[in-house]
């Protein structure tokens, strides 16, 4: 929720805007491309892959997709 607060108060509006995710399930652009949207600014490009997650269950079990992002996750 906080970066989705700090986007609608400080995204320019009428911009290009490329977005850059972590993830440890899938990729979800979903929430930022309403404050986008709101803003009038038009999505250029996404990059998503996974990253180190330790949300919710995956706590108990010491996160998952450890060592991630690396170099063969940033060069695809």
């Amino acid at each position: 929720q906080s970066v989705l607060k700090f986007a609608s108060v400080n995204l320019a509006d009428n911009k290009n805007i490329f977005l850059i995710c972590t993830y440890g399930g899938r990729p979800v652009f979903k929430s930022i491309e309403q404050v986008i949207a709101y803003k009038h600014d038009t999505i250029v490009g996404r990059f998503s892959c996974k990253g180190f997650d330790t949300f919710g269950p995956f706590k108990m079990i010491g996160g998952v997709s450890k060592g991630h992002p690396d170099e063969k996750d940033i060069a695809a």
